[in-house]
């Protein structure tokens, strides 16, 4: 079984009226902006996804900014799960900072079949991950409700783009200490983080923390993989496309053409996700 863990998807609704919400949300506007920029339906991502090799993704919201978007575009998600139940697993969008609004939202989500909340984007949507005032609210919310948690990260160092943002290593430890129990997915190889891990007391507060490939070929060479999985538990790392920004295949290929076992080519492509999600593996049938 081939799962990504990190896709996304809109309504055609929304791609079509662009140019209107790109002033109404800041995040949409910071990464959609530029007409490039590539918008994906659900039909579209499946498509892909059978092209692929790959059985199962994980939608994901974007971390809006404003809440009549967030909420309209989590029915869609959810909606989108409900057309492809064996394909798509929703993932809802909501800002920490607004409290116990952003609660009502999970729990109104979860009920939908929403299995995790996420990406949040911290620097467009305006909170502040590390401190434990704000996210305390949504982390009680998501334990309870048994989901993951997934967060957009940023690498410290290297080149700039567009989203890039301040979710550095640092600002997510603040987080994992704060809030050691939540099942944490840190999107884009936690911008780094697992690097850190060669630091007895970080690889000791990675315990529930796990790290998605996103974007990996515009981040890392191939190398990372091999690295990575010397640092972190192999069983910790998950595939993660950022499909549509670019072709499933081009982070497919970067894991095939890894130094690493068979056996940890397999559990990073789908099954450590699928133990994470509740997923029951197969054999790859599309």
């Amino acid at each position: 079984m081939i799962v990504d863990t990190h896709t996304h998807i809109f309504p055609a609704w929304l791609r079509e009226r662009r140019q209107e919400y790109l002033k109404r949300d800041a995040t949409f506007g910071a990464l959609y902006s530029n007409p490039t920029a590539k918008m994906a339906t659900a039909e579209e991502l499946v498509a892909a996804m059978d092209a692929a090799g790959i059985d199962v993704a994980v939608v994901l919201g974007l971390g809006w900014s404003d809440p009549g978007l967030t909420r309209e575009c989590n029915d869609e998600l959810t909606k989108a799960a409900r057309r492809f139940p064996q394909r798509l697993l929703p993932f809802c969008s909501v800002n920490p900072a607004w409290g116990d609004a952003a609660v009502y939202e999970v729990e109104r989500c979860a009920r939908l079949g929403a299995r995790g909340v996420g990406e949040l984007h911290p620097d467009t949507q305006g909170f502040d991950l590390g401190s434990q005032e704000v996210m305390e609210p949504l982390v009680e919310a998501v334990e309870r409700l048994g989901l993951l948690l997934l967060t957009h990260s940023s690498e410290p160092v290297g080149h700039p783009y567009s989203g890039k943002g301040t979710t550095t290593p640092a600002v997510l430890m603040r987080f994992i200490s704060n809030f050691p129990s939540v099942t944490l997915i840190c999107a884009h190889w936690g911008g780094g983080l697992p690097f850190y891990a060669l630091m007895p007391e970080v690889a000791a507060a990675l315990q529930n923390v796990y790290f998605d490939t996103a974007a990996s070929p515009f981040l890392y060479n191939p190398h990372v993989f091999s690295v990575a999985s010397q640092l972190v538990p192999p069983t910790h790392i998950l595939l993660g496309t950022d499909y549509p920004l670019l072709a499933p295949a081009r982070v497919l290929d970067q894991i095939r053409t890894s130094e690493l076992s068979q056996e940890t080519r397999d559990a990073i492509l789908g099954g450590n996700a699928a133990r994470l999600l509740g997923l029951t593996p197969s054999p790859s049938s599309h």
